[in-house]
């Protein structure tokens, strides 16, 4: 069980409805939170902050699993507490490695998830499906960019911040000036790259690093927070792209 599952099942012993106790948190279960918070006079915020979990575990049932803000033993799995305070993330990760040829009928099943998609991700570039997909479901407050599927009018989105884990990453391809993009998510980083948890990168959802020349800007939601402004050094191996497909 892991921890959004655990907060589902304790909004629904509380009598708050998030659908199937399924690990992801999704429009049912921000939805149950809010209201649940609102029946508590917290702040109906929608964040899984220590007044709400601790209201959530308010009763004879077990308590909230002790790994729920441990650090994974996993050398290059982030810690818990940056999925929880960042659902995109989470649910992002849950499809890394879902291949657009292999895995195409449950891929694309994914990117229409939020009521729209740009079509099949093997016929067309999706790297920003991938990443509205994960914001619309996650943060149904959020406001997102007009055509979202455009890689850098993800430029648009939010609030500008330093990068940082979980913002929306935002890199030109082929060259600066030009109207090609890759927007993926901040991972972790090293010295000359970014490593970014993305769609469209070598045709799968993955963690790739992109040199940080390349990067245009990057963005947290406006709702939400405030969020963990959270560098992370890694010094994996990952695989380098110069040109996103």
């Amino acid at each position: 069980m892991n921890f959004i599952e655990w907060i589902q099942k304790r909004l629904i012993s509380h009598g708050f409805n998030p659908g199937t106790a399924d690990g992801i948190w999704g429009r049912n279960t921000l939805n149950a939170t809010l209201a649940f918070q609102r029946s508590r006079n917290l702040p109906a915020e929608g964040v899984l902050n220590k007044a709400t979990i601790d209201a959530l575990g308010a009763s004879t049932l077990p308590a909230a699993p002790a790994s729920a803000f441990a650090k994974s033993p996993a050398s290059d799995a982030p810690a818990r507490d940056l999925l929880d305070m960042m659902p995109w993330m989470s649910l992002a990760l849950r499809k890394r490695g879902m291949h657009e040829g292999r895995d195409n009928p449950e891929l694309r099943e994914f990117l229409k998830s939020d009521g729209k998609t740009l079509g099949d991700p093997a016929q067309l570039p999706w790297c920003g499906d991938f990443v509205e997909t994960c914001i619309a479901v996650t943060m149904t407050n959020a406001v997102l960019p007009g055509n979202p599927y455009l890689a850098r009018n993800w430029l648009k989105f939010g609030q500008t911040v330093d990068p940082c884990f979980g913002s929306v990453l935002v890199f030109w391809r082929k060259k600066r000036s030009g109207t090609s993009g890759h927007v993926g998510f901040y991972y972790s980083e090293d010295a000359d790259t970014y490593h970014v948890l993305g769609g469209n990168q070598s045709n799968s959802v993955s963690v790739t690093s992109l040199r940080k020349e390349r990067l245009l800007g990057a963005r947290l939601p406006l709702v939400g927070g405030p969020y963990a402004r959270r560098v992370i050094t890694d010094a994996s191996d990952w695989e380098l792209s110069e040109n996103e497909f």
